[in-house]
């Protein structure tokens, strides 16, 4: 009896509840000075305890009990906008919020969600502010979106020099690098001393190492999200600067005030410009340079329809006009369209398209060779979020994206005589997923991020196949060439299909800390085919086939967050695992390049990594920056190498530890300062040597791999800045940079080769060989860089 009085006391309950009315509050939140969305802003009832945060485009939806509500806006760097509004019916509420460097009356200067690291429920989350990226010293002044993360935990790069970035024991080509949603292939100019994201047409830099949502696919080890501005509706803005390698300028302006506004950005380096006075013979008309162009366009057609279209267009250049010479580039288009259904209701569909090409060259009257080779992708991706309550945010959609290799057209000529073309046949593919996800608040203490992702993959026709006849491990597969088989234009070769669950789950103590857990399952379809320590811009990237499987790959993590001294430091330590499996390995000497049989010279192998990251974090005072440390190891088992056995992957590196800081001195100058000490990357060193007509030839036996380490890596870089003087009638401001890049001229080394020593060996003894270290930057670079906006 009393079990059916208390059931009934909760159904009643249960049913007032359902009875109390709600309305919902929506709308977006703006900078009051451009016109710009803000990604991430706070929107928080005192009354109701609820709140949430703007979605990628600046829209938020908070639906609240009938009454009176004191509705509080917050964004990092803008003042607290607070307003009261009786909620008798659904309201559209947008919100323009002011600098916080201007006064005004009866506004809080606050920052955006103080405790985000506590609260919210994802975690391996890192937001990189522009205002962060630009103060951080960087090689010649010239600040960097990819330099700037491998600041982070978890992050790491091989080498100076070396293109791209690993996370959490990751390979370059595991990460998804998205510029407005489209994919970029090669993120790096000059073989990865400069990316290729212009830092002023930068709005918003969010890398996820791990707990990724269920709308981002395609890749093992994290996704790496960059959003470019819209453009000023409210005023002409021009700014730029002037450096020693390169300069930039971005105009933004409305094209109707309010509505529709532009931006455009362009950089042009001039190495080879400066250097041609000095060059001469045969390095006469050198080339070394990269430039790209970033543009976009917005209107808003009325309150319920919003329409993006963006893009960016990139080269660099290397070689000699009587040498050789090569090139490659990224070409983005995208094309977003924002629809608003209901108040709670928000679609985004993406379309894009994504070019990379790259082109090697050997210029000489009588004998040349010309190689090109390209990736592209278009995809259409429908995206619905729907806001249920204060406590359930749905998101569900699905993409489809279609891939076009080119692995290779060659053409050449020898003795003056042209050679037949030869070419590799294209490769197609076409990649699938529906997905849904929900962030659940089951409590004030508890929340889930929940979701599954169905993703499919077919290698798709017009194709020619082979069977491969099996070998010993660690040895190449020859085809077998009665098996050939012919398939036709759209006609599925092989499909893979995959579900991804994901999950996360945030249990907070107090206000100051909470514990996190995260789970989740990747499948990548497309691999970057490459036996070098770091990545170039010739690497070939291959589809999954009949013979090559996707990536898989799970992890785990546990992290805990706590904020002390009223946010002023946060603190959080993570841990990881992650088993992956289908990894592609090469057989010694494989030949990855213009090879039709190039499956045959990769092995299958299983990896894993692991690893402990601690990152401490000062956001206010005069002195700010954060202290990371991460220990991780990423290890591969391929038979026939290392005895079958686990060894370090290529870009393994145990010990990294960065610590960055930023001083304001007064208002006109600032300090900052990185230093970053990584332990040594694997490399092979030869067990013996043969000797051949008394020269002693480096060789390895048993199939070893990866079985020293080059030496340990550190740098002190700083640099600081002078702002010019402020006058409050003028627009224009200007600062400048002075830097010392690698200011104690550390010889870090890039990599260790052995050759035969010079030295004359005594007679009847092979020559000794000697080892080789070298260094991409091993001297102090000083930098002075002019910046101005308007």
């Amino acid at each position: 009896m009393k079990l059916t009085i208390a059931l009934l006391f909760l159904l009643i309950s249960q049913v007032i509840i359902a009875q109390e009315k709600q309305f919902t509050i929506s709308g977006y939140v703006k900078d009051n000075s451009s016109g710009e969305t803000l990604i991430g802003a706070s929107v928080y009832s005192a009354e109701a305890k609820a709140g949430v945060i703007t979605n990628p485009y600046g829209f938020y939806s908070l639906t609240l009990p009938e009454g009176t509500h004191n509705i509080s806006f917050k964004f990092v760097g803008f003042q607290t906008f607070n307003k009261e509004i009786s909620l008798t019916a659904n309201q559209k509420l947008n919100i323009n919020l002011v600098s916080a460097d201007v006064e005004l009356a009866e506004v809080v200067v606050t920052g955006e969600r103080e405790d985000a690291n506590v609260a919210d429920v994802q975690m391996s989350t890192q937001k990189m502010e522009i205002e962060t990226i630009l103060k951080i010293p960087a090689l010649l002044g010239e600040v960097d979106v990819i330099k700037s993360i491998q600041l982070l935990p978890g992050v790491s790069t091989v080498g100076e020099g070396a293109t791209g970035f690993n996370v959490r024991g990751g390979g370059v080509g595991q990460n998804l690098v998205l510029l407005d949603e489209a994919p970029v292939f090669n993120s790096s100019h000059l073989f990865g001393f400069f990316s290729v994201f212009n830092p002023d047409a930068v709005k918003d830099v969010k890398l996820i190492k791990g707990g990724i949502p269920a709308q981002y696919g395609g890749r093992l080890s994290s996704i790496l999200d960059v959003r470019m501005k819209e453009g000023n509706s409210k005023q002409l803005k021009v700014q730029g600067g002037i450096g020693a390698i390169f300069s930039r300028l971005t105009v933004e302006a409305p094209i109707i005030k309010d509505k529709m506004s532009f931006l455009i950005g362009g950089r042009r380096s001039y190495i080879d410009i400066l250097a041609a006075p000095f060059l001469n013979d045969d390095l006469s008309g050198s080339k070394f340079n990269f430039w790209d162009l970033t543009a976009k366009i917005n209107y808003d057609i009325n309150e319920n329809n919003k329409i993006f279209v963006s893009g960016y267009w990139g080269r660099d250049t290397f070689g000699s006009s009587n040498i050789f010479e090569s090139n490659w580039g990224n070409v983005t288009g995208t094309l977003r369209w924002n629809h608003l259904f209901t108040e709670k209701l928000f679609m985004n569909v993406t379309g894009y398209i994504s070019d990379y090409d790259y082109h090697l060259g050997v210029n000489d009257t009588q004998d040349s060779f010309e190689w090109d080779s390209r990736v592209k992708t278009y995809s259409v991706k429908p995206e619905l979020t729907w806001y249920l309550g204060t406590k359930n945010t749905i998101t569900f959609g699905g993409q489809s994206i279609v891939y076009d290799f080119s692995p290779g057209t060659t053409t050449a000529k020898s003795g003056g005589q042209e050679l037949p073309p030869f070419s590799l046949a294209k490769q197609y593919g076409w990649e699938n997923a529906l997905y849904i996800g929900n962030d659940q608040k089951l409590s004030k203490k508890v929340s889930l991020q929940y979701g599954l992702r169905f993703s499919t993959f077919s290698y798709m026709g017009p194709a020619t196949t082979y069977e491969y006849a099996p070998a010993p491990p660690n040895t190449r597969k020859e085809p077998i060439l009665e098996s050939e088989k012919t398939y036709e234009a759209w006609e599925p070769i092989e499909t893979y299909y995959n579900l991804e669950p994901r999950f996360a789950v945030k249990y907070q103590f107090n206000e100051k800390s909470s514990l996190k857990a995260s789970y989740n399952r990747m499948a990548q379809y497309i691999h970057l085919i490459s036996n070098t320590s770091a990545a170039s811009p010739l690497d070939v990237w291959s589809p999954s086939t009949n013979n090559i499987r996707p990536q898989i790959g799970d992890q785990y993590a546990l992290g805990y967050f706590r904020n002390f001294k009223e946010n002023t430091f946060e603190f959080s330590g993570e841990v990881y695992y992650k088993p992956l499996q289908n990894l592609i390995d090469y057989i010694d000497g494989a030949d990855i390049l213009l090879n039709e049989y190039l499956e045959g010279d990769l092995l299958p192998s299983e990896g894993r990594a692991y690893g402990l990251e601690l990152y401490m974090k000062k956001n206010k005072g005069k002195l700010t920056g954060w202290v990371s440390y991460t220990f991780a190891r990423s290890e591969q088992k391929t038979d026939g190498i290392n005895l079958g056995e686990y060894y370090p992957a290529r870009f393994d590196q145990a010990h990294n530890l960065t610590v960055s800081s930023f001083y304001d001195i007064n208002e006109r100058w600032s300090l900052s300062a990185n230093f970053n000490f990584v332990t040594g990357t694997p490399t092979t060193f030869p067990t013996n040597q043969i000797v051949v007509q008394d020269y002693g030839v480096p060789h390895n036996v048993d199939g070893v791999r990866n079985n020293q380490r080059i030496g340990y890596y550190h740098r002190l870089d700083i640099s600081a800045t002078l702002n010019g003087k402020k006058k409050p009638d003028k627009r224009w401001e200007h600062y400048w940079v002075f830097g010392f890049y690698n200011t104690y001229a550390r010889r870090n080394p890039y990599s260790v080769y052995f050759q035969p020593s010079a030295q004359r060996p005594p007679e009847g003894q092979p020559a000794p060989n000697q080892a080789i270290r070298l260094s991409v930057i091993g001297t102090i670079i000083p930098s002075v860089s002019y910046n101005f906006k308007w």
